[in-house]
């Protein structure tokens, strides 16, 4: 079974927080802080794994998590790190953010890693707070909680050549007599019900894989059958080989076979209707009707379409076949069709750095209101019972711009500034 679409949670983990600590000497009057640093949490990797062909481990865990820091301790000793944690994907693997509605990675390369959620930072002992007028701070920095996001997992074959058309065309035949894939093959509809790879190895050129994609019926655009799940996989291919029955085994038209199917590859992506086709008219072993040869062939004439035409069954014209796709593969660069959010993560750097970024203000009476990450970080760093850590806090408050946006708006002695659930009074 192919499991080539999941949703999976991540949690990055936490960092530890910073150690409130004083040195304890016999004849050390006052030894000062010495709290060490809180570790910094274990951080999130996906990273492509050759022996995972699908995503169906993700069927049964959809939740991970990183480990947290540790706590740091006295005598300045640093808490210990969390490990980080590496999740395996299979080669193809593209990664949506679902909150943000990105795509934020193309893991197609052996071996490829993509940091998807940062551990937190691990908080700051109280050593970093000592100033020559506060020689015994009380307080330490929480550890930064960890990245935490919601993905879309979607797993998109690679590769050079897709074969398309209507189911019981005989593609899984072609496949079969051109490769060592060995899909099923019997008389009925959706034989194939998984897409399958084969190398092909032409007698001169680079070899080259190929992809037999199940039948495609119309509406599949729409979601008839599983037709969005295997229009998917012919979007990375880089040329289609569009088999048609020019036996009318099936009762159908092939040249009303082409355009439906066309038409469902335009309706899905115009990335998809514009790559290149080639023809492959098949069952000529069988073909008795001549008109239907003919149609095929004035179908090619006005959309200048190369024509071979083959019996898959009786590997008639398909050396041919093959060599010409292998010619053909040289002129057709290798292209990346996914959109990358390449800003994907920075904002995260930015707001360390700049702390007007995402921080709100708004007046609910006598209380003027503030809250976004920023002033989250700065409150996980405060002691609210502790009075030099609320003197820290007032003092970066100004630094940062706060006191002066109150003021602007309006605050008066005697209002509130309500931060993080706590309040206080204002005052000049």
């Amino acid at each position: 079974m192919v499991i080539d679409y999941v949703k999976i949670s991540v949690k990055a983990g936490d960092g530890g927080d910073g150690a409130v600590s004083f040195r304890r000497e016999k004849y050390v009057a006052a030894g000062g802080p010495d709290g060490g640093d809180g570790g910094r949490g274990g951080s999130i990797y996906l990273k492509v794994d050759n022996n995972t062909s699908t995503l169906l481990d993700f069927k049964y865990k959809k939740k991970f998590k990183a480990e947290d820091g540790k706590r740091g301790e006295g005598a300045r000793r640093i808490g210990k790190s969390g490990q980080n944690l590496y999740i395996s994907v299979p080669k193809g693997t593209i990664v949506r953010d679902i909150d943000k509605d990105v795509v934020v990675a193309d893991l197609s390369e052996e071996g490829q890693e993509f940091l998807i959620a940062k551990g937190g930072r691990g908080g700051r002992g109280n050593t970093h707070f000592a100033t020559p007028t506060r020689q015994v701070p009380n307080f330490a920095e929480q550890g930064r909680k960890g990245a935490e996001k919601n993905l879309e997992l979607e797993l998109k074959m690679l590769a050079d050549v897709g074969l398309v058309g209507f189911p019981n065309v005989g593609k899984s035949t072609l496949i079969s007599m051109v490769s060592s894939a060995k899909p099923k093959i019997a008389n009925y509809h959706f034989t194939t019900l998984d897409p399958a790879l084969g190398v092909v190895s032409p007698k001169t050129g680079e070899p080259f894989v190929m992809a037999d994609i199940p039948g495609i019926i119309e509406g599949a655009s729409d979601g008839v059958g599983l037709g969005i799940q295997f229009l998917k996989h012919v979007e990375r291919t880089r040329l289609l080989l569009h088999v048609l029955d020019v036996a009318g085994s099936e009762g159908r038209n092939p040249v009303e076979d082409f355009n439906k199917i066309n038409d469902e590859l335009k309706n899905y992506s115009q990335i998809l209707a514009s790559k290149k086709q080639i023809i492959v008219a098949n069952k000529m072993d069988i073909a008795n009707d001549e008109t239907l040869i003919n149609e095929v062939e004035e179908l090619c004439k006005k959309q200048n379409l190369k024509l071979f035409k083959i019996s898959a069954a009786t590997r008639e014209g398909i050396d041919e076949l093959i060599e010409y796709v292998a010619q053909e593969l040289k002129t057709i660069p290798k292209e990346d069709i996914v959109e990358i959010d390449e800003m994907y993560g920075i904002e995260d750097e930015i707001v360390d750095q700049e702390w007007n970024i995402q921080t709100e203000y708004r007046k609910d009476g006598l209380y003027y209101i503030i809250t976004g990450a920023p002033i989250e970080r700065l409150m996980s760093k405060v002691n609210v019972f502790d009075i030099e850590s609320r003197q820290y806090m007032q003092k970066v408050l100004k630094q940062i711009g706060v006191m002066d946006k109150l003021k602007e708006m309006g605050i008066q002695e005697g209002d509130f500034i309500e931060i993080e659930g706590y309040q206080l009074e204002y005052s000049e």
